[in-house]
């Protein structure tokens, strides 16, 4: 089963529905290569084998009927661990939670338990969803190069997916989630638009800029996964009154017809010498398999960016009201300094922010009345290490730069899709995004499936 491991998704449940591959199988061998490799490599924060062989039985027993569920039907993934899962502990990568056990599952859970996948597990991220890992939990490390960071807060979504331990995972982005592990171990992240995808029943960091979405090895996947997981919810009046698109309905119609930007100044802002020459080489293939891009002016994010810090921080503190500050001395430096800063910041400020909120918000949509999709680098600089990562609290440039790309995509709510696009000299996986108007995840899927039909960095894997 070994060859299996690293199949994309939508193929395993392809080879399932034809009764090529059996799920009970597949579940047994997947909580094997869990049991042997994730000792070392700490992606998951509770693994659920009884939960998984359980729903791979009954997966299998509807195939055979022909009771097929949908593209997900028969697929072990995992769930990030601030998801709630029905009696399940889920501790979102805080120790003030580690005795909870939901009483039901969340939206995304409950979503995708009827499309049929199966939970192999819990997968580890950061504090309560913010920059850094608790100091009594260990942080997932990446399966490309250990002295390499894995991404935050997503880490063990990122890790898991990349080494063949799920086929899926469910992440969260809140600054950066989604995109900031999918470069960092190799995958496709895609961030729906805020409120594309229900919160309820997820732990929250940060009400008007948590998202919701899939961390997969393929755009095909990533779209199979949206649709299951995507729609209104009447738990979470945010979350839109929309339809649902099968978004691989019409994935395979290319890049052709597709209006594509680029701000050569915003792109080359503050990267690295590896980021610009991937970003260069993306661009050519792009070039080749379209009908070309268009230079347009993003509007000046600076401010945004330097913003994205108190917005997360008040709505932050308004999430750990019920324990914050009266078991501070649980919670890690990152995010108790996260919520102090919330604490102390004035409702004046806190209004300038939201208006300047508004107004660049504004601005992103007015520059996609002109084009349907921006490409964008996910970060300055090309898989930085464990060691650099480290100094991010001390360095307030290094966090500015490390945000300047993905925060103002939270800020104003905009999808976006990333990909795979290189290697470093060292081996590891480098990235970038297209970005897309509020509610086009399907030229966002359309667009990554191309990308990926011309390119096979998304079928590299690390050696485990």
């Amino acid at each position: 089963m070994n060859d299996v491991c690293y199949l994309e998704l939508v193929e395993l449940t392809q080879r399932m529905h034809a009764g090529e591959l059996s799920p009970v199988e597949v579940t047994k061998a997947e909580l094997s290569r869990i049991e042997s490799l994730d000792g070392e490599l700490k992606s998951f924060a509770l693994v659920t084998p009884e939960l998984a062989l359980e729903q791979a039985k009954t997966a299998e027993e509807e195939i055979r009927r022909g009771d097929i569920r949908g593209p997900l039907h028969g697929a072990p993934i995992g769930l990030k661990d601030l998801c709630w899962t029905d009696g399940i502990p889920t501790a979102g990568g805080m120790t003030i939670y580690a005795d909870f056990r939901p009483t039901e599952d969340g939206t995304v859970t409950k979503k995708l338990r009827e499309a049929g996948a199966i939970c192999l597990g819990k997968l580890q991220n950061t504090e309560g969803a913010f920059a850094d890992h608790h100091p009594d939990i260990p942080a997932p490390v990446n399966p490309w190069n250990a002295a390499h960071w894995s991404g935050a807060s997503s880490s063990g979504s990122g890790v898991a997916t990349a080494a063949g331990l799920v086929f899926g995972s469910i992440g969260s982005d809140t600054g950066g989630s989604i995109r900031f592990p999918s470069a960092a171990n190799g995958l496709t992240g895609l961030k729906p638009t805020w409120g594309r995808v229900s919160r309820y029943g997820a732990f929250e960091l940060a009400a008007t800029l948590d998202h919701l979405g899939p961390m997969t090895r393929s755009a095909k996947d990533a779209a199979a996964m949206l649709a299951a997981i995507a729609g209104p919810d009447p738990n979470d009046p945010t979350a839109a009154q929309m339809p649902v698109p099968n978004y691989l309905d019409g994935i395979e119609k290319g890049l052709k017809g597709l209006r594509i930007g680029v701000d050569p100044e915003f792109m080359a802002n503050g990267v690295d010498d590896v980021t610009s020459a991937m970003l260069a080489q993306v661009l050519e293939t792009i070039k080749s398999i379209s009908d070309g891009v268009r230079e347009v002016k993003f509007p000046d994010s600076h401010q945004i960016v330097t913003d994205w810090i108190p917005a997360c921080a008040v709505e932050t503190a308004v999430a750990h009201e019920a324990t914050y500050p009266d078991r501070k001395d649980e919670y890690g430096p990152a995010l108790s300094g996260l919520i102090d800063i919330g604490r102390n910041l004035s409702g004046l400020d806190y209004q300038k922010i939201i208006l300047r909120r508004n107004d660049f918000r504004g601005r992103v949509a007015a520059l996609f009345q002109d084009i349907d999709l921006l490409i964008a680098p996910v970060q300055p600089f090309a898989s930085p290490t464990v060691k650099m990562m480290e100094t991010l609290g001390e360095d307030p440039k290094l966090l500015h730069g490390l945000l300047s790309f993905t925060s103002i995509f939270d800020m104003t709510g905009s999808p976006t899709i990333t990909l795979p696009s290189g290697f470093t000299a060292e081996g590891t996986p480098i990235a970038f995004q297209f970005v897309s108007n509020h509610w086009d995840e399907a030229k966002l899927c359309r667009a990554g499936d191309a990308y990926q039909q011309a390119t096979d960095w998304h079928r590299k894997h690390p050696a485990l």
